[in-house]
């Protein structure tokens, strides 16, 4: 019930929702109850029952402790004068008239009901979706290390969906069909209690078996997502990877990966299916053998000739009445053990939306700017969770202006340590601090703001060339992204598009080359006209002659620029004005390209072994 509570947050302020939605109800229920109360008047004036008894000639008075004698003697008064002034064919048309008008209002009742109720479902899952959303966007790597794609995916998609699917569905059904039994049970309380009470037994026993069977649910219902997830998983590896897929002929095997999942997750559902799908019939067994008693039990007593309680005509409105109660148990049935598998799925919301926030500002951050003076690395360490240190003892002063590259083997921690500089994570000891400030005591915002990033996957979305270049800023001035374009030789191919400026470059870019794609993240980076700038590897995937018109754009960049460099080709880094070699996450060697080739060291080795080309 807390996941339950949890969720009805989503749906605040409820005052929004619940009164309007109790008040449809009602109506719905009365209005519903009235169409069949109606059929003791019908019967009694189509079989001509009541000829026998006095009529009512007086308006009888409310009383709340007599409210049935009220409600049948108010009905048979104005009976009896349309009876009277017209004959029994008008009194059945009244009868017949009160049906249709109830019917009428009954179902207007029941579709505004439910608009209401779309609303709040439409809100608890926009608000869900935004939310997750909301707290994945500010979550840093190292939440996504730890956790698939796919598995994040289907919580965003999937879970969302499920919690819609059953709990929504749930919460509908336990604001309305409670009030619907306890409304029919009341008139049938007024029509006999003694058969009522009788009826009343039953409940507990279906309770318990639908409890029973809930249980087994739920415990099945976490591996089920967690199926649905691995299948998404590899569904997204295999079209982000298709070229590698087909190109190693790999399709029998990732359908084999698939298909394996797939009939772990189909064995799980089959049964999850049968145990929920069991609550339906096992509710509808009972209900109608409470039923079957009813008939044999009240019939018996009027077939002897007790009408004392109950009437012929009140008996079959009793049992049409009890039939009634039927249908909002079923649903209750169903919607306990429907809400296990939407209860799992949001307790895996749940688990995103608790997750801490490691990368957090501090409450009396301080804005910055502009960047006036240095980057320093001082007596900075760090590691990812509990394992080894991938960054030791790192001390590295970045003058304004200047170009760093780092370089070593894979693995050295480079890419690491670019990362920690817009605190994509927090070092674990020391300290890195822009203009003696340290990062951590600015505001986030800020501090990103300063620095550009261009990677050795040229990360695009799948949206126009405009968008992408001037990312984040629908309302830039399309001049000042039309020369971003060209600074990074990219507004000759764009204006070759179909659309130029406004072409969608589909999923990831893939419209495009890889030259096209990351002369686009460079442009992106020039419109944003950063201070800082961090390329990792930007050229390293590109063929010669996309390279060329790379680096070149990238050489326009760094350009009065401060520049932290990732490279693995020597024409890239040999300008720099100090080379960084690192090696198993510590800094072995420093200094211009000419002085450490004198060295004869590792970085000499580096070249040598063509490490660069």
């Amino acid at each position: 019930m807390k996941v339950f509570r949890r969720l009805l947050q989503f749906a605040t302020p409820l005052h929004h929702f619940l009164p309007e939605y109790l008040i449809y109800t009602f109506f719905g229920i009365i209005f519903g109850m009235l169409n069949f109360t109606m059929l003791i008047p019908l019967l009694d004036a189509i079989f001509k029952t009541k000829e026998d008894k006095v009529p009512v000639t007086v308006l009888p008075e409310f009383s709340v402790s007599d409210l049935k004698d009220f409600l049948t003697g108010t009905f048979e008064y104005y009976n009896n004068i349309i009876t009277a002034e017209h004959g029994s064919i008008w009194a059945l048309g009244f009868v017949c008239a009160i049906i249709v008008v109830a019917a009428i209002f009954a179902n207007i009742s029941r579709y505004l009901a439910s608009r209401v109720m779309g609303r709040l479902r439409m809100k608890i899952l926009e608000r869900m979706r935004n939310d997750v959303y909301a707290r994945l966007s500010h979550q840093s790597l190292a939440f996504y290390h730890k956790r698939q794609k796919g598995q994040i995916l289907s919580t965003l998609t999937n879970d969302a969906q499920e919690v819609e699917n059953s709990v929504v569905n749930s919460i509908q059904v336990f604001l309305r069909d409670p009030f619907i039994i306890i409304g029919y049970f009341a008139v049938l309380f007024m029509l006999s209690t003694k058969l009522t009470l009788f009826t009343i037994i039953f409940f507990p026993i279906s309770g318990a078996l639908i409890g029973y069977i809930s249980k087994q649910l739920k415990n099945k219902s976490r591996y089920s997502q967690e199926m649905l997830g691995k299948i998404l998983n590899v569904s997204e590896e295999t079209i982000g990877g298709i070229r590698i897929v087909q190109g190693f002929t790999a399709e029998s095997f990732m359908q084999r990966k698939l298909a394996y999942i797939n009939k772990q997750f189909s064995r799980v559902s089959r049964s999850m299916f049968n145990q929920r799908e069991m609550a339906s019939p096992v509710s509808e067994v009972l209900g109608i053998g409470v039923v079957v008693v009813l008939v044999m039990y009240g019939g018996s007593l009027i077939l002897s000739g007790d009408t004392s309680e109950l009437s012929a005509a009140a008996f079959i409105t009793y049992l049409a009445l009890y039939s009634q109660i039927l249908q909002p148990a079923k649903n209750i049935s169903n919607a306990i053990t429907t809400m296990q598998r939407g209860l799992v799925a949001a307790e895996r919301i749940y688990e995103v939306l608790d997750e801490p926030i490691t990368i957090t500002e501090k409450a009396n951050a301080q804005p910055v700017q502009s960047f006036a003076d240095s980057i320093s690395y001082q007596n900075m360490s760090f590691r990812y969770d509990d394992q080894h240190e991938v960054l030791r003892n790192i001390n590295l002063d970045i003058k304004k202006g200047k170009m760093i590259a780092l370089v070593g083997r894979s693995g050295a921690g480079k890419s690491t340590m670019v990362d920690l500089l817009p605190r994509f994570y927090d070092v674990t000891e020391g300290a890195i601090k822009i203009d003696g400030k340290d990062v951590r005591d600015l505001k986030l915002t800020d501090l990103r703001q300063l620095m550009g990033i261009v990677s050795q996957e040229a990360i695009l979305f799948n949206e126009t060339v405009f968008n992408n270049i001037a990312f984040g800023q629908p309302d830039a001035d399309r001049e000042a992204v039309m020369q971003a374009a060209k600074i990074a030789n990219a507004h000759e191919f764009i204006k070759d598009l179909e659309n130029g400026y406004d072409t969608n470059i589909g999923d990831r870019g893939l419209k495009l080359s890889g030259g096209q794609r990351q002369r686009l993240t460079i442009a992106r980076a020039i419109f944003k006209n950063p201070p800082i700038l961090i390329l990792d590897e930007a050229t390293s995937a590109l063929d010669t002659e996309s390279e060329k018109l790379v680096q070149d754009a990238l050489n326009k960049l760094m350009q009065n620029r401060t520049s932290i460099v990732i490279a693995h080709r020597l024409s890239t880094i040999q300008h720099a004005d100090e080379i960084i070699v690192m090696e198993k996450g510590e800094i072995v060697e420093r200094g211009p390209h000419e002085t450490l080739l004198q060295q004869n060291g590792i970085y000499k080795k580096l070249v040598e072994m063509q490490e660069f080309k």
